[in-house]
């Protein structure tokens, strides 16, 4: 052990233990700004409650809610229904149609419905109004509002079925329940619903979940399931699919179990309705929820109504996210220091790439006389390098140049030489720069020059 080591600082092993922390938080803060004031349908069945139970699941809802997230909160109780009629030695009954997910709920197994509803509503207003010290709810002070906002219809009888009190989702009171959420409540919506003349109906929770996102025009349907998700050829679990990319494997895959076929059925209904992303999650991981909305990756399977990550041309709403992304490289000397004015000046020769609203790259096209371009300012944020997004970039920048007659791209580096030299740049030197280029080349950084025909 050396003696020379110098005498530590005070708080030098605390700031350096809770730098990750600091990390994280800053990663996270385009997340947050992006959903406030978004509207989240969240919906988790009733297997959820069995195998992680509702705490931890409860407090980061209410993280979001504090975040500015509008919350309506839809609750499934499947396994607790079973758990009534066990109780009550009333047997399950199912129908043997193309329903057959659905419950005959005859009038025994609508009182059954009916009080694992009102359990589990209980437990949910419940775990809600905790604040206990030194706990994740401390201070949290959130109220939860449930009510008839849904409106009914029987099932009937199908194929010679009577699914007697067994129901659909017919209306949903949409005005009512945004009024709740502008006064900043938590809605609470168990799977029951209510028709004119006043019958109850036992209704599927994903059900009531779709139909209210849809007649909220949601930007977010959440379902935290027991379905495992869909698999690709490679057996790895898909993460990102438009509404085509699911209906084209659908018709392929006709193995789908049927719950889950539900499940996406009522999905792609959601979308084509106006709801911006489905996200599909396991029920029975803790913490599913934050890392699904907090990280590029997430953890579950995301559905939306056209291609989730968005290549497009910049505009001025891209200048602090570009900013955001070329500073960290401008300080490590990676890139040549460009100012916001140079940026916003500069916008319309910009290509970003954006995933779910949040910027994850960008570059740069210069035209120069002779038919010649500057490829500049490629950068990608450093959590999802390795993902392809600066490949996809390099080609958007390319075609740009091709629509512009640009016959040769050149671009100045001081660090990434073999990443362009694997994507068909040559070296060269300063003195093949076009003469204006050349005029204001940095002799301090010295940075390499690669060109490349197109």
């Amino acid at each position: 052990m050396s003696t020379n080591a110098p005498n530590p600082v005070p708080g030098d092993e605390e700031s350096t233990s809770n730098f990750p922390f600091v990390g994280w938080l800053r990663d996270v803060a385009p997340y947050i700004h992006s959903f406030r004031e978004k509207t989240f349908v969240i919906a988790f069945a009733g297997e959820l409650v069995k195998e992680i139970g509702l705490e931890n699941l409860i407090e980061d809802i209410a993280m979001l809610h504090a975040m500015g997230m509008r919350i309506v909160l839809v609750h499934g109780i499947r396994p607790q229904i079973e758990e009534q009629l066990k109780l009550r030695k009333i047997k399950s009954k199912f129908g043997t149609s193309a329903l057959n997910t659905y419950r005959i709920t005859d009038a025994a197994a609508l009182e059954c419905v009916k009080e694992a509803a009102g359990e589990l509503r209980l437990d949910i207003e419940a775990a809600f109004s905790r604040g206990l010290p030194n706990t994740p709810m401390a201070g949290s002070r959130i109220s939860v509002i449930s009510g008839n906002f849904i409106t009914a219809m029987p099932v009937g009888v199908v194929d010679g079925v009577d699914y007697v009190h067994t129901g659909l989702v017919r209306k949903v009171d949409s005005t009512s329940i945004t009024l709740s959420l502008d006064s900043n409540k938590i809605v609470l919506l168990s799977p029951l619903g209510f028709s004119p003349t006043g019958q109850a109906f036992n209704l599927a929770y994903e059900d009531v979940a779709a139909s209210t996102a849809a007649a909220l025009k949601a930007d977010k349907l959440i379902f935290l399931s027991p379905y495992s998700g869909l698999r690709d050829v490679d057996g790895e679990l898909i993460t990102e699919l438009s509404l085509p990319q699911l209906q084209d494997y659908m018709t392929e895959h006709k193995d789908i179990q049927s719950g889950l076929k539900g499940l996406l059925n009522i999905s792609g209904k959601a979308v084509r309705s106006g709801v911006s992303r489905v996200h599909f999650l396991p029920c029975n991981q803790d913490g599913a929820l934050l890392e699904e909305l907090f990280t590029h990756d997430g953890i579950g399977m995301m559905l939306a109504s056209s291609d989730i990550e968005n290549l497009r041309e910049a505009n001025q709403d891209d200048v602090g996210g570009i900013l955001q992304l070329t500073m960290p490289l401008e300080e490590e000397g990676i890139l040549a220091a460009r100012g916001q004015d140079v940026i916003e000046r500069d916008i319309q020769r910009f290509s970003v790439i954006e995933h779910d609203r949040v910027l994850f790259g960008c570059a740069a096209l210069f035209p120069f006389p002779n038919g010649v371009g500057e490829l500049a300012c490629l950068a990608v944020d450093a959590d999802v390098q390795g993902s392809g997004d600066g490949e996809r970039l390099l080609k958007r920048i390319e075609m740009r140049a091709k629509q512009e007659n640009i016959k040769k791209l050149f671009v100045l580096t001081t660090r990434t030489e073999h990443w362009f030299l694997k994507r068909g740049f040559k070296r060269a030197t300063v003195d093949d720069l076009p003469e204006e280029r050349k005029q204001i080349y940095n002799w301090d950084r010295k940075s390499m020059v690669l060109t490349k025909d197109l």
